[in-house]
């Protein structure tokens, strides 16, 4: 019967292995806040509370949470100005400039659908 298994298994067509690139960028810009915060960004908003006003419903302890892991990833620079009080704002890297584009696209996709219903062909 082992034997039937495994040239079952070898008969059946496998589907190619989704690049590991694109499933590691699917999940950083699919993990929730993420797209907002660097929408967020590219529309202008650099200091923390800009993008709390831009980004309803999200906590101070979540945007630090997501802001700490988009810099990690290098799509945010954190600049930290020493003054009274300290001025710290946020940009977008090259690469999170880059990803902008991409949102961009996702926005016109999302506003061209916005009115379909999900079961339209």
């Amino acid at each position: 019967m082992q034997t039937r298994m495994s040239d079952m298994r070898q008969q059946i067509p496998q589907d190619p292995p989704m690049c590991e690139h694109f499933q590691r960028a699917a999940d950083l810009i699919g993990k929730r806040w993420n797209a907002l915060i660097v929408r967020a960004l590219q529309s202008g908003a650099v200091r923390f509370s800009d993008m709390k006003t831009g980004i309803p419903h999200i906590s101070d302890a979540l945007l630090s949470e997501r802001l700490k892991e988009l810099e990690a990833e290098g799509i945010v620079t954190r600049d930290v100005t020493p003054s009274t009080p300290v001025l710290i704002e946020y940009h977008l890297t090259d690469r999170g400039r880059d990803l902008g584009t991409v949102m961009d696209e996702l926005g016109k996709w999302a506003e061209r659908w916005s009115t379909a219903t999900a079961t339209a062909g």
